[in-house]
């Protein structure tokens, strides 16, 4: 049995637990209730007593109903779907991760998955201009996702093959490569942004701090083909994610095509983890903080595991949004400063519990 794996396993509260559904439905009503305080809160408010009107449920002053109208649904709500989905997509790939790498440490933002689909992205915006396309067009913003899962399968493959050895996944060869990942691709992003002109510059910023404030319809429309990528594959490898906690050899013993379940899962990451970072940069720590809150209270089951990481992590990002454009109204604080504030000293306290197990 790998040492990881009994990490992730000894994570988990013996004590006994609740029904999946009371858990189900704690997670949506936390949902509701942080989507009901993003709404109403902004720079623009819109009272609770006004949200009728808004979405044409009554009437009311004219003026103000066209106002409200126009700030929740051109505004508010596309950035709020778009907060939830990346906030889901980076969960559950921080969860399909530290199965698949049977890692408790394991997070896209902190092993150079989101710095190589930043990397991919930030390319894509500096030299499109310089070589593909004529300074005056911008490049088509359906091209970031395809370029940001690139990026982000080629940081997942190689941190792979460099930290698995004979089936069994070293920890530190695992943080190690990760942090030389996140290194290089850093480098290269600082690269492009010595060579990118004012505008260029502007957007590669963006990435490497995050933020949702150019969320559209448009960008939800792209992530959800994504959201249900993972949906769907997720449910498939559960079974094979909770069996490869006791390792390779012992989930292949079980009947689990362990190869194939490892390029399902790679791939999946990829994909979540591109999209994400297509549309909001590198936003860190979501993907460590989630799963292992969840492990507490349901078990290290996927199939109960990945649905609950999507519904939790969405409303985690949309509550960090939220008090990221509310904090310092009218100015915005970048989203990913906020997510690092809270998840680094999260990372710290489970480093130094799963220290004495995993050697470091």
């Amino acid at each position: 049995m790998s040492i990881a794996g009994i990490g992730i396993a000894t994570s988990v509260s013996p004590r006994r637990r609740r029904p999946p559904f009371f858990f189900v439905v704690a997670l949506c009503s936390i949902l509701l209730a942080v989507l009901t305080v993003a709404i109403v809160t902004g720079a623009a408010g819109i009272p609770l007593h006004r949200l009728a009107a808004a979405f044409g449920l009554s009437s009311g002053d004219a003026a103000t109903i066209e106002r409200d109208r126009l700030i929740l649904w051109s505004i508010r709500l596309p950035r709020i779907a778009t907060a939830f989905i990346v906030g889901a997509l980076l969960s559950v790939a921080g969860a399909m991760m530290q199965g698949l790498f049977r890692n408790p440490l394991a997070d896209p933002g902190l092993v150079g998955v989101s710095g190589g689909g930043a990397l991919a992205a930030a390319a894509t915006i500096v030299l499109s201009d310089k070589l593909l396309i004529p300074a005056s067009i911008t490049p088509p913003f359906g091209l970031l996702p395809i370029a940001a899962f690139f990026g982000s399968l080629i940081s997942t493959t190689m941190l792979y093959r460099l930290s698995t050895r004979e089936g069994r996944t070293s920890v530190a060869t695992f943080l190690l490569a990760g942090l030389a990942i996140g290194a290089l691709a850093n480098a290269a992003i600082g690269f492009l942004i010595f060579v990118a002109d004012d505008r260029q510059l502007r957007d590669v910023t963006f990435w490497m701090l995050g933020s949702l404030a150019g969320g559209t319809w448009l960008k939800v429309a792209t992530l959800l083909p994504f959201l249900l990528l993972v949906i769907v594959a997720g449910q498939y490898i559960a079974r094979g994610l909770d069996l490869f906690v006791l390792g390779e050899a012992e989930a292949f013993h079980s009947g689990i095509e362990v190869e194939r379940l490892k390029r399902i899962g790679i791939v999946v990451v990829a994909a979540a983890v591109g999209a994400a970072v297509s549309v909001s940069g590198v936003v860190g720590f979501v993907g460590i903080v989630i799963p292992h809150l969840l492990r507490l209270f349901i078990g290290p089951g996927h199939r109960l595991l990945l649905p609950s990481s999507m519904l939790l992590g969405g409303a985690l990002l949309l509550a960090a949004d939220t008090f990221a454009r509310t904090l310092v109204a009218p100015a915005e604080l970048p989203i990913g400063v906020v997510t690092a504030l809270v998840g680094a000293p999260f990372f710290l306290i489970l480093l130094l519990k799963q220290r004495g197990r995993i050697g470091l």
